[in-house]
């Protein structure tokens, strides 16, 4: 019996930067894009406020790019401050390196088990996780969530053999993966 279950993001992460106003760590994004056009040069950039002070920063999306190079469906996307758009970008490794930020993913996303329940005693359970977006979470969390176990138990069930993957369970993931609970 395979479950399908699916770790979903709830909202936008937090973006890790230092605040040059009051030295929060912690900026929210919220879809605002600013874009601006010198002749035929296009800059873009996704507008973040500070949790603490609210101070605007901004991340650095296209710079000196000419403007005939960027799709107009893009441009447009730009323009209207498209929140699937600002989740994209925000989570492309390209942009986080480019602003050297990182992303906090505490509270911004959730565990869709599809109504899994405990298997009996003496059944195995395979389960296939998917991911809705690169979210760093270790698979032992999603298991004891997913189950209803604690942290605790769930690492004793791995450390038995118990619980078997084909990657490794034990550090964090952001790709799909399947494992079996075998009780």
């Amino acid at each position: 019996m395979l479950n399908n279950w699916v770790v979903t993001p709830t909202c936008l992460p937090l973006v890790r930067r230092r605040c040059h106003s009051c030295a929060s760590e912690r900026f929210r994004a919220n879809g605002k894009f600013r874009v601006n056009a010198n002749h035929k040069l296009i800059d873009v950039w996704l507008l973040v406020l500070c949790t603490d002070c609210g101070e605007t920063a901004k991340l650095t999306i296209m710079e000196r790019v000419h403007v005939r190079t960027v799709r107009a469906e893009l441009l447009d996307r730009l323009h209207h401050n498209d929140p699937d758009l600002a989740a994209e970008l925000l989570q492309d490794p390209v942009v986080q390196r480019r602003n050297r930020i990182a992303l906090d993913w505490a509270g911004a996303w959730r565990l869709d088990t599809g109504g899994t329940e405990q298997p009996a005693d003496d059944e195995a359970i395979d389960v296939a996780v998917r991911f809705d977006a690169r979210i760093p979470v270790r698979p032992v969390r999603l298991i004891a969530e997913g189950f209803g176990f604690s942290r605790a138990e769930a690492e004793r069930l791995l450390d038995e053999g118990r619980i078997v993957s084909a990657v490794r369970l034990s550090g964090k993931l952001t790709g799909d993966f399947t494992f079996t609970l075998k009780r």
